[in-house]
């Protein structure tokens, strides 16, 4: 896919703040750019009618959103922007996005251990880890759909100093057309039926003004702690970077129904051990639970608007998420030894658990019950409640 076929791309992460890390995120973005499969093959006009066409249907997907999720956020969504990307670009607007979450992690690790900090980010580490990250990023770049990603700032009104919020939506149009292509379905309908899963996620930011912070603050309390209580510091740091970039919310297909039952978040999940293997107290061991819920809603709840589209708006819509599902369940047995390495199948747990809970809930309460979930941090699920809804629908019920 050509990239100059977007409207605008990411910059990588500047000088400084690679050197701010444990990582250097421009060898991450080069080597990336370098090593990810090269995809389908178009000419130039080819890419900027296929660009075209998710653009398209990015913006018809607001209106169905809306309409379904009863959220009047969808009326407004100028706080973010769509993006058509190629995978190079996808990786590069990655790894400026780590850059961005996890730099005030890494200053307070710098702060208070500067002596262990300085040995770990000396030498080559910072440039091997950025390596490693660069490989698994060129890795998922074949693989993601789309991503909405919350922790970048977009330029100000005067076009110069980022705003106080801000996202993008991500749609990586090669390989939405390598797998319209492979499932042989309608162009339009797959395009509108991925866009659907998306554009929710960025409704869901928009509803919830205070998620992004949120979400932001709790990861940099979750990374600060695991490497403050680390006594190999050195050591451990890239082994904790490896661990962020890949999993456990790592795989990116929007919709797919993966395989595996171990329960998500446990010690016993092959694919949680990334991260679990560096929490070392409960209080950490909390945190990570409870990211681990708020994603699974997110996923959850996109999933079930996604599925809530008939064939009067999608009408090819069993069709695609027949054959979607059966590509999943028929993959390779190295593709799937690769995906549970990067703790993918954890991502494919997130969409069953967090679209049970919602089903339970909407069933309950209606749309317009569950959507008090937005309304504060105070109202998302726990852990404990994600796995059990009513629980948290007798919880809410009690505020009323």
């Amino acid at each position: 896919m050509d990239s100059s076929a977007s409207p605008s791309q990411p910059a990588a992460p500047t000088a400084a703040q690679a050197l701010s890390h444990p990582v250097d995120w421009d060898m991450a973005a080069s080597t990336a750019a370098r090593v990810c499969a090269a995809g389908p093959r178009f000419t130039r006009h080819q890419a900027e009618r296929e660009a075209e066409g998710l653009r398209r249907a990015a913006e018809a997907a607001v209106d169905h959103v809306h309409r379904l999720t009863g959220l009047d956020a969808a009326r407004d969504l100028r706080d973010s922007e769509v993006l058509v990307v190629d995978r190079p670009t996808w990786t590069r607007a990655n790894t400026q996005a780590f850059s961005t979450l996890l730099g005030p992690a890494f200053d307070h690790v710098r702060a208070s251990r500067p002596e262990e900090y300085a040995r770990a980010t000396s030498g080559f580490a910072p440039t091997a880890t950025g390596v490693e990250a660069g490989t698994v990023l060129a890795f998922l770049s074949s693989k993601v759909l789309g991503q909405y990603e919350p922790f970048c700032a977009l330029p100000g009104p005067d076009g110069t100093a980022p705003g106080p919020q801000g996202g993008r939506l991500l749609l990586v149009a090669p390989n939405i057309a390598e797998v319209r292509v492979e499932l042989n379905v309608d162009p339009e309908d797959f395009r509108l039926w991925v866009c659907l899963h998306e554009q929710t996620h960025r409704v869901q930011f928009a509803a919830a003004p205070w998620l992004r912070q949120h979400l932001q603050q709790n990861i940099m309390d979750l990374v600060s702690g695991m490497f403050d209580k680390m006594d190999t510091l050195p050591e451990r740091l890239s082994a904790g970077v490896r661990a962020l970039v890949r999993g456990p919310g790592a795989d990116p297909e929007s919709g797919t129904a993966g395989e595996g039952s171990a329960e998500l978040g446990t010690e016993s999940h092959p694919a949680s051990l990334g991260l679990l293997e560096l929490v070392q107290d409960p209080e950490d061991k909390e945190r990570l639970a409870q990211l681990t819920a708020v994603m699974s809603l997110l996923e959850g709840h996109a999933n079930v608007i996604m599925d809530a589209i008939d064939s009067s708006v999608v009408p090819t819509v069993k069709t695609i998420r027949q054959r979607f599902d059966h590509r999943a369940a028929t993959r390779s047995s190295l593709d799937r030894w690769i995906r549970r390495l990067m703790g993918m199948d954890a991502k494919m747990r997130q969409y069953r658990d967090g679209q049970r809970f919602v089903k339970h809930v909407v069933q309950e309460l209606g749309m317009e019950g569950f959507n008090v979930v937005w309304e504060s941090a105070d109202h998302l699920p726990s852990e404990p409640e994600l796995h059990q809804p009513e629980r948290w629908v007798e919880r809410i019920r009690g505020l009323g």
